[in-house]
């Protein structure tokens, strides 16, 4: 695998640290530029909805340059927005600064899945993906408790300049070694950013989006819960939650490394069977969450199957994708991706409300790995 995948990969840590590094600082960013807890959420929601808007309007504009240009002016941008969020005291300032930071981030994801092709070789994309989302599943188990320990020791500004650190040599790097050439404009090569839209139609393209954003949905509504189903269904002391979510970011990390050795052959075998793997397992894990000894355990299962799928279904809608929307199969799969992460905790939330259990959270992702079987059992004509 060419160098390049692991620097890009370096960036989407740092970027996955970045993203969810604020659920635990959330309370000195309020208490430091005085506003409420509520309003200093807004952080990292607003950072979400960037995310899903900012993948294909970033990838619309620095998706027509030079893979070199469009990531390391994305990645630039990122870094400004944190070296900005750090020095600055006013609150707006703050909030403007997550939204950029999420739109160059959707856009360097974006741009770098969609040049997975390019840049692996078109029969290595599912590896490829694999490790540029163990940059992900990497921030969880590692970047974002060293942002914790870092905010709560130095304050939270030091897990911005962090952030903004880690990622310079991947900048540095990303510059060097990207040599994408670009397109050359043509009687073959017609494709206009709205042209590209059109892969939306193509029901293969839709399924995929579908399937991945369901998958996703599924994994979150139980990690978004997983502290709370593990103090109040487990009933385990406070220092137990650490533990479990590690687990499941360890999980996540063998899920996503398995995943790429076998997702380029064996993309249809993965889907179909982790979606029905995924099933058992959260039923499985709804079922015995009483227990601390099995919640252990299965969130580590639920993490690696979760991702397993989850990364190959990621790759699945840039290579089929790709042929339609070149520059917007990124886009795509990022924003499916992210849509996904907003609607799993949002549909979770709303079960626990009417049940008032934490269980529900896992009845939900159970619910919704029975909708990812249906659609692996969709037909995908050509």
């Amino acid at each position: 695998m060419p160098v390049v995948i692991f620097v890009l990969g370096v960036a989407v840590f740092a970027q996955g640290t970045s993203e969810f590094m604020l659920s635990g600082l959330i309370e000195p960013v309020a208490a430091d530029v005085g506003v409420s807890l509520g309003a200093a959420g807004l952080l990292t929601s607003l950072f979400a909805v960037g995310m899903i808007v900012g993948a294909p309007l970033t990838a619309m504009t620095a998706g027509r340059w030079p893979a070199r240009y469009a990531l390391t002016g994305c990645l630039s941008l990122f870094i400004a927005a944190h070296v900005v969020g750090a020095l600055t005291t006013t609150f707006g300032v703050l909030l403007a600064t997550r939204v950029i930071a999420a739109v160059a981030n959707a856009g360097f994801l974006a741009v770098t899945l969609a040049a997975l092709p390019t840049l692996a070789g078109p029969h290595r994309v599912g590896r490829a993906t694999s490790i540029i989302l163990s940059g992900v599943t990497l921030a969880c188990i590692a970047g974002v408790p060293a942002g914790a320990f870092l905010g709560q020791t130095l304050g939270w500004r030091s897990a911005f300049w962090a952030v903004a650190i880690v990622s310079v040599p991947a900048l540095v790097g990303t510059w060097l070694l990207v040599r994408t050439e670009p397109r050359k404009q043509g009687p073959a090569d017609d494709t206009s950013p709205w042209t590209e839209w059109r892969a939306l139609g193509l029901p293969r393209v839709r399924i995929m989006l579908m399937l991945g954003s369901v998958v996703n949905a599924a994994t979150f509504a139980t990690f978004t819960y997983l502290a709370v189903i593990t103090t109040n269904v487990s009933e385990a002391e406070p220092g137990w939650v650490p533990i479990v979510l590690a687990l499941f970011g360890f999980g996540s990390f063998v899920g996503v490394t398995l995943a790429g050795h076998y997702a380029d052959r064996y993309a249809h075998a993965i889907l179909t069977a982790g979606s029905i793997a995924l099933l058992i397992i959260w039923l499985t894990t709804a079922l015995t969450a009483s227990y601390l000894p099995a919640l252990l355990i299965m969130a580590t299962v639920g993490g690696t199957a979760s991702f397993a799928l989850g990364s190959t279904v990621i790759g699945r809608i840039v290579t089929t994708a790709a042929p339609t929307a070149p520059h917007l199969s990124g886009a795509f799969a990022t924003a499916a991706l992210n849509l996904g992460a907003a609607l799993g905790p949002a549909t979770a939330g709303l079960a626990i409300s009417i049940t008032g259990t934490p269980t529900s959270a896992l009845w939900t992702s159970a619910a919704l790995a029975a909708t990812a079987i249906t659609l692996t059992k969709q037909p995908t004509p050509h």
